[in-house]
């Protein structure tokens, strides 16, 4: 497999031969609001342009993975940039819906034993932040890639960490993780996405696992930067198995 980082969560999975794009944000850089009540209010989001064009990044996709429909997940320009008739999959039908309104005719809503062409697609659970905020942060999802020539991937979307994720890891004994580590936070109600702490959570329910850290410094509610992931990786015994790509960055494993 391959996979690459586009910008915030947005990942081109190359796995079993297909090309899957999860969680397209493609606005230009500067053109949406910033999140009210954060950090950063005076920038616009995204924070940062795209690595490649739009063109490079959505040619010969299969299929889309939408893990929820936050603007920086699926926004305007993903909408139109995106073939109508491509293969779309989301976590549940009010989401399916959502889609289909936006002109999208082959949606189908991920189980816990989808296949497309081969691949397993595993629906796992998330929780988008802990207490209070979860009723406005709203539902969420990740997914496990399985295929009998390639390892496990386990892409677990806008989650921090939780038993739901534990209980996913030691199910499926995923040798690559894909985390959503930029801490992003509101002025109130905490970590939205995994911190560090959770990142070394994950690290210590699987020590063999390669896990690689997304969701960083794209727009202006992130609270964790990538160097000091960095820094704490290497303090914690974990920087050979914690990546912490560059926007455009990818890995073959």
């Amino acid at each position: 497999m391959n996979i690459q980082l586009i910008r915030n969560a947005t990942l081109i999975v190359q796995y079993a031969g297909k090309k899957f794009l999860v969680d397209p944000f493609l606005s230009e850089k500067g053109t949406l609001p910033a999140f009210p009540n954060a950090a950063r209010e005076d920038q616009k989001n995204p924070l940062v342009a795209l690595p490649l064009s739009i063109e490079e990044i959505i040619s010969e996709v299969d299929a889309v993975i939408v893990t929820h429909l936050h603007i920086d997940h699926w926004d305007d320009a993903a909408k139109e940039a995106l073939p109508k008739a491509i293969k779309l999959f989301t976590q549940n039908e009010e989401d399916a819906q959502e889609i289909q309104n936006a002109g999208f005719t082959n949606v189908e809503v991920l189980q816990t034993d989808t296949v497309y062409e081969g691949i397993q697609l595993i629906k796992t659970k998330g929780e988008h932040g802990r207490g209070e905020i979860l009723n406005m942060a709203g539902k969420v999802c990740g997914v496990v890639f399985k295929h009998p020539t390639e390892k496990t991937l386990y892409v677990a979307g806008d989650t921090v960490w939780y038993e739901e994720v534990q209980q996913t890891i030691q199910t499926h004994q995923p040798e690559i993780i894909v985390v959503n580590g930029g801490d992003n936070q509101f002025m109130q109600g905490g970590s939205l996405v995994m911190n560090e702490e959770d990142i070394y959570n994950v690290y210590q329910a699987t020590p063999k696992s390669q896990i690689i850290s997304v969701h960083m410094e794209a727009v202006n509610h992130w609270n964790l930067s990538r160097e000091d992931l960095r820094n704490f990786a290497i303090k914690k015994g974990m920087s050979a198995n914690v990546h912490v790509p560059n926007d455009g960055e990818s890995y073959t494993f």
